[in-house]
């Protein structure tokens, strides 16, 4: 019963933050300086040209009247219609998720893999100097700007190298993407690089603290390796938060992909809001906005779930 209250609690919450979400960004959108018809129409529009585009979307009425339209059109499972393309937004997104999706779950995949073990061979040596090495790296790895480090990386590795294709794998299906595997290296090392420099230390942080527990001493004194200990009692027990915290990083996930589209041409849905916020296509930016921001309250979500499953003494009513 507790943890079904608590899962009201947090699904409610959720609904209110994407609605708050919706209220800002639709303000944002229309208080930008031009509007849509002359990214739409071009600079040589005539003032007749963009007042009968504002009439036909509707664009004349009061923020609060379009608000509500939109909201409206929303509830029906309607994200309206591009203005650039003349498509369904709804169909532009189910086109360019799936490519979307594939960017984030590997940069992930390939994040995880290298940023557990990592973490833990850090642990394990710590404050030696390859410990004080590796965090270096972690903290510039974390602060180098996705859009630079993509740069360096088709620097080096297209024009130096001439390792890697310097554009992702093109194409409108998932078959077309995995037909060029060598093409997506780039993009997912760039989208993996600030995950592994932070989650390399979440895991070396909880690694340290389950070394100076009683059960690893307990087991050291009954003549366990270091190397069993660590495969079948740390590793565990070091997982189960930053698992946890992996919700939490699903936005960084999304934001990162933005970028990594556009800078390798990736046709995703980074690439696609890209190129709508060129034009001022708001059904566009609105739609892509939207599902990030989906996405991102249940990867929150899903990371409370997780910590009150794991750590029962989580309160079901926190925030």
């Amino acid at each position: 019963m507790d943890i079904l209250w608590f899962l009201t609690r947090r699904v409610l919450q959720a609904l209110a933050v994407i609605l708050i979400v919706t209220v800002v960004v639709f303000c944002l959108l229309h208080a930008l300086p031009g509007g849509p018809a002359r990214g739409i129409l071009g600079p040589q529009a005539t003032a007749q040209q963009i007042a009968a585009f504002n009439h036909e979307q509707g664009l004349d009425r009061s923020l609060p009247v379009q608000y509500v339209y939109y909201l409206g059109t929303l509830l029906q499972g309607d994200l309206g219609t591009s203005y650039a393309l003349n498509e369904g937004v709804a169909q532009l997104i189910g086109q360019r998720l799936p490519k979307t999706l594939v960017l984030t779950v590997l940069s992930a995949l390939v994040g995880l893999l290298l940023a557990i073990p990592l973490g833990m061979w850090q642990a394990v040596r710590r404050n030696k100097p390859v410990d004080y090495v590796v965090t270096g790296l972690s903290f510039v790895a974390y602060s180098t700007p996705v859009y630079f480090l993509g740069l360096v990386l088709v620097l080096v590795f297209t024009q130096v190298l001439r390792w890697f294709p310097s554009q992702a794998p093109q194409g409108d299906s998932l078959a077309q993407v995995f037909a060029d595997p060598a093409a997506l290296v780039l993009p997912v090392v760039s989208g993996a690089a600030s995950m592994i420099a932070v989650f390399s230390r979440y895991m070396r942080s909880a690694t340290l603290e389950n070394l100076a527990e009683d059960y690893v001493r307990t087991a050291r004194a009954g003549g366990s390796r270091r190397g069993a200990i660590l495969r079948r009692h740390v590793f565990r027990n070091s997982l189960t938060p930053v698992v946890a915290m992996l919700g939490y990083y699903v936005p960084v996930l999304f934001g990162g992909a933005l970028v990594v589209e556009q800078l390798f041409n990736y046709p995703g849905m980074g690439l696609l809001f890209w190129s709508a916020a060129q034009s001022s296509d708001y059904p566009v930016l609105l739609g892509c906005v939207l599902v990030i921001s989906v996405a991102t309250v249940v990867g929150t979500l899903l990371a409370d779930v997780v910590q009150r499953v794991i750590d029962p003494r989580v309160k079901a009513g926190r925030a």
